[in-house]
């Protein structure tokens, strides 16, 4: 499989041409469509067909997997790939691997013991669709196979880069990564007053349970390249201001979306009581926050940044998002 074509023109007879101007405001969402496409067509080789008596957790997992979504996480390993020539058949695996990690840890999210919420992407939650037992299990399912596809060969043919991708995502998922920041995340509402998150308290959580995924997403691109520790920094420090946007804007659409819009509840965070930049900042400076970070994340790809519109779009484009 060669470079994935993510023009997807498909202009119907009759219709006018559009503007360059439009062409260029629809080039993005039409790049993150595509990818979304292919990285499902390869979670759909890489995820087991439900067969056995097992087959009512490995159907959960599927159910939990293409429940829709965004698919950022691939997206960015995808870009950040082609910035060093790989293969798009290799940088989808890893796309496949970090989005089954990251649909274990909202299936696990959902749990009555974590969030409790019984809607995701704008149907029941997997414990509400299956069972509690099986939503823990379908999880630690999806956990595992991240790393089975990574260590695959087919995944790339150097085993000394399968192993840099499956110790960077084990780092990125684990007890002073993802779940560290989740952990963080549930003993907040045990804090007292004068104990209470300020912001960088809330930034620090963020970056460990949401923008560690996104840095390795980005950092796969030149792990697969085999290119410098540079490089990566590089990466790895777009991903880090760009996480900070999106979780700021997550934070908002809980502020100012619907349930039709978002696919899950919202009011959820004002509700709890839980501290968030745009409870910290307001609905305004939270918004500024979003726009200086998104600068920063442009500013820090470097000569990247001409090289990838895609990558360099995202941060300003997630500023605008509604779901």
């Amino acid at each position: 499989m060669g470079q994935l074509d993510v023009t997807m023109d498909k202009k119907k007879a009759g219709e006018p041409a559009p503007s360059s101007v439009e062409a260029r405001s629809d080039a993005l969402p039409r790049a993150i469509a595509a990818a979304a496409m292919a990285v499902d067509a390869t979670l759909q080789t890489v995820l087991p067909r439900p067969h056995g008596p097992q087959g009512r957790v490995q159907e959960a997992m599927r159910y939990a997997t293409f429940a829709g979504g965004k698919r950022l996480r691939p997206f960015l390993v995808l870009h950040s790939a082609r910035l060093f020539g790989v293969d798009d058949a290799h940088s989808l695996r890893v796309g496949s691997a970090i989005e089954v990690l990251h649909t274990y840890s909202l299936v696990h999210d959902d749990l009555p013991c974590m969030d409790d919420d019984d809607m995701r992407r704008g149907r029941p939650t997997t414990h509400i669709a299956f069972d509690e037992m099986t939503a823990v299990l379908a999880g630690d399912g999806l956990l595992t196979i991240a790393f089975e596809i990574l260590a695959d060969e087919k995944t790339h043919p150097d085993p000394a880069v399968r192993i840099a991708l499956v110790a960077r995502l084990a780092e990125a998922s684990g007890h002073d990564g993802m779940i560290g920041g989740q952990v963080i995340d549930m003993i907040a509402d045990t804090l007292t007053a004068g104990e209470k998150f300020g912001v960088e308290d809330v930034v620090n959580l963020q970056r460990l349970k949401t923008g560690q995924l996104f840095e390795f997403s980005c950092e796969a691109g030149p792990i697969l390249g085999k290119a410098s520790a540079e490089d990566r920094a590089r990466l790895r420090a777009y991903a880090r201001e760009m996480g900070v946007v999106f979780q700021i804007t997550d934070d908002l659409l809980d502020v100012t979306s619907t349930v039709e819009k978002t696919g899950k509840a919202v009011g959820k965070d004002a509700g709890m009581g839980k501290a968030t930049l745009v409870t910290l900042l307001g609905v305004d400076g939270a918004r500024a926050e979003a726009h200086r970070r998104a600068q920063a994340a442009i500013a820090a790809l470097g000569p990247y940044a001409a090289r990838s519109p895609e990558l360099s779009g995202l941060p300003l484009f997630l500023l605008d998002r509604e779901a």
